[in-house]
């Protein structure tokens, strides 16, 4: 490995402190050199502070002069929650600036780059930069295509049950997984599930057995169906909670009006549920760059179907259920070549669970426009 890219792993190495906290935002670190010497470090520690390149040049002081900046993703030069980057880069007195890979928000998009050039900034671009692409990849999305970054998240047996005959599922998964499963909702924008499983559970959706902020809570009820009770409802200060449905008789529930509740009503799709299109044009539309889907298995499915699925991450537990219920129903296939394909795959142990990741792969192109 090479000067340049051990410093640009040690900024990659920095950038993932902030998952949890960052989104919707990038994972972003930042390494001072001079000299062949790091100086300064710095990341992006959570929405709304500081970027990575000026939490490093602010320890850098005046040793940030003359000296290389190392940087996982291309500096901003537009006014967001923090003023450009480019600006303090440019009054630090940088020399060079190493970034693995460009900004593809259209804010951005090669125009930081530029700035920095003007200002004469050496630049050079591509340095691990796959590496860091695979770091931000729902950021990397969101920015490019306006969609949400969709990751289903299943816990199940290893004969792919997430449930016995009867319903019962607590717990399938050990504490390790289910912890692990918390760090997960942390690291997303949005958690979604559909209206059986706040009915069979009632779950609270928020980040308990880990450091992290509570994500969005996105609930599917088609009838609006989920009791006035569910904790969903009721916990207005632990998140807001997104209800979209689409009764036939078009009215809204009679818990609409709760605190920090916000319901949505949309058309149907063909199979007479709520339109997952529809309700990914709006969870998209209002920023949500990343979606954790934590169930049931009807939704699971639903968004495999649809193709809208970017990532799995499976947990499975080392029990065999048997007869239960699927973790994913029919979705079509009538020939191994149908199936829904995955790529990239790790494993690793969890406890005594195995947990899968793996990006999944469609053989042509669904729908790319912009979801605004």
């Amino acid at each position: 490995m090479t000067e340049t890219e051990t410093h640009m792993r040690r900024a990659l190495t920095l950038a993932k402190r902030g998952r949890a906290w960052v989104a919707p935002n990038p994972m972003v670190g930042a390494v001072v050199v001079k000299n062949g010497k790091i100086v300064a470090e710095g990341y992006h520690r959570r929405f709304g502070g500081p970027h990575a390149e000026v939490d490093a040049l602010e320890r850098a002081g005046d040793e940030a002069r003359g000296a290389d900046l190392y940087v996982n993703l291309e500096p901003c030069c537009h006014y967001g929650k923090t003023p450009p980057c480019v600006d303090r880069i440019i009054k630090a007195g940088v020399k060079k600036v190493y970034a693995a890979m460009r900004d593809p928000n259209p804010k951005v998009n090669g125009q930081g780059f530029e700035i920095l050039r003007k200002a004469g900034i050496e630049v050079e671009v591509g340095v691990l930069e796959e590496d860091a692409c695979d770091l931000n990849l729902p950021y990397l999305k969101k920015a490019s295509t306006g969609w949400t970054w969709i990751t289903l998240k299943i816990a199940q047996s290893i004969d792919g049950r997430i449930a016995s005959v009867t319903g019962h599922s607590q717990w399938i998964t050990s504490k390790p997984a289910r912890r692990y499963a918390h760090m997960m909702r942390a690291s997303h924008d949005g958690c979604l599930v559909g209206s059986g499983t706040v009915i069979a559970d009632d779950p609270q959706l928020t980040v308990r057995h880990v450091p992290g902020r509570n994500p969005v809570r996105i609930i599917l009820d088609t009838e609006f169906q989920i009791p006035e009770s569910a904790k969903v409802l009721n916990s207005p200060k632990d998140a807001p909670t997104w209800v979209f449905g689409a009764p036939e008789d078009g009215n809204l529930p009679s818990w609409a009006g709760k605190e920090n509740v916000d319901v949505t009503i949309c058309p149907r799709d063909e199979t007479g549920r709520v339109s997952l299109l529809e309700v990914m044009k709006r969870v998209s539309r209002r920023g949500v760059g990343s979606l954790m889907v934590e169930g049931g298995s009807r939704v699971w499915t639903a968004f495999l179907d649809r193709r809208m699925v970017d990532k799995v991450e499976v947990m499975i537990a080392p029990m065999i259920i048997g007869h239960g219920i699927n973790a994913i129903h029919d979705l079509g296939v009538q020939t191994v070549n149908e199936s829904v394909m995955l790529d990239k795959m790790r494993w690793r142990r969890v406890g005594p669970d195995l947990h899968v990741a793996a990006r999944v792969i469609y053989k042509e192109n669904g729908d790319v426009h912009r979801p605004d």
